[in-house]
């Protein structure tokens, strides 16, 4: 889910961004597999969120670590070995209020695994957490007639603070990938937007919705906009899909892996770039 860095490595001549707090304030059941937590963070009052795919990097204590909220990441980064440093997971930031500093994040849950989603399970309110950011670098634009969007539920997120900020003249086609029928997420209601939702019924992650984005029809001559985000794997042949087959403008596609089959957040951030230039490697092989 990681979108664009933020924060600093140990070490690094740059300050270091400094972590804000953030306490829960509700907690919401949005649909089968997906948790709400609303926050109140004083560091968000006033500022400016331009884009529609906003994000944070939640800090999570390790197990036994010898410290707790609030705290200094500056001075963890510099005394704690690396075993003890906060655990960073990114999150898409809903229904922003500047005036007030109130958000949205929607966790997707499955049990035990992973380490947010459990986490936002057992969550109460009143609870505190530290936060890096946010960031964010994408909006819908006006010049565009018609978007196109894509992803699984940890991009549904900012697929959805993105329908929201449609210009009113344009049109969107939304592919999301969901457990099965029954997990529907909340989406906005518009005559301007087509829904198709593509159940996995027990496939690989990202398979049926590069099944669902491929054999879609679509008028090519219309000036499109092209947001696609989700599992690795599938942004893999979804760029091939577009750069390659049907030679669309990179400056016309936002598309990036959120995260990656059998790895951590950790372990996907510092593959992620070797995954990118071998990609690109092959996508200009078969242009030639």
């Amino acid at each position: 889910m990681d979108k664009s860095p933020i924060g600093l490595p140990k070490n690094s001549k740059k300050k270091p961004r400094v972590a804000q707090e953030a306490t829960i304030t509700a907690k919401t059941s949005i649909s089968e597999h997906m948790i709400r937590l609303s926050f109140h963070a004083k560091a968000l009052i006033g500022k400016e969120f331009p884009f529609s795919d906003h994000y944070v990097k939640l800090l999570f204590i390790p197990q036994g670590a010898p410290y707790s909220i609030p705290f200094n990441l500056a001075d963890i980064q510099q005394n704690y070995p690396p075993e003890q440093q906060p655990i960073k997971r990114t999150y898409t930031l809903r229904n922003i209020d500047p005036g007030t500093g109130n958000f949205d994040i929607d966790f997707v849950s499955h049990g035990d695994i992973g380490l947010a989603g459990p986490w936002a399970a057992r969550a109460q309110v009143g609870e505190k957490i530290m936060f890096l950011g946010p960031g964010g670098k994408w909006k819908p634009e006006e010049k565009y007639p018609h978007f196109i969007f894509a992803g699984d539920e940890a991009a549904a997120p900012a697929i959805i603070e993105s329908l929201q900020a449609l210009p009113q003249s344009s049109t969107a086609e939304v592919f999301l990938e969901i457990a099965h029928d029954n997990a529907h997420i909340p989406v906005p209601e518009n005559h301007n937007i087509t829904y198709h939702w593509v159940p996995r019924q027990g496939a690989v992650h990202g398979t049926q919705l590069m099944q669902a984005v491929r054999h879609a029809d679509y008028d090519w001559s219309v000036s499109t906009s092209w947001f696609v985000h989700g599992v690795a794997e599938m942004i893999k042949d979804i760029r091939r899909f577009l750069f390659v087959e049907h030679n669309v403008s990179p400056a016309d596609v936002s598309i990036s892996g959120y995260w990656r089959l059998g790895m951590t957040e950790d372990q996907w951030q510092a593959s992620k770039g070797e995954f990118n230039r071998s990609i690109e490697a092959e996508e200009n092989a078969l242009k030639k």
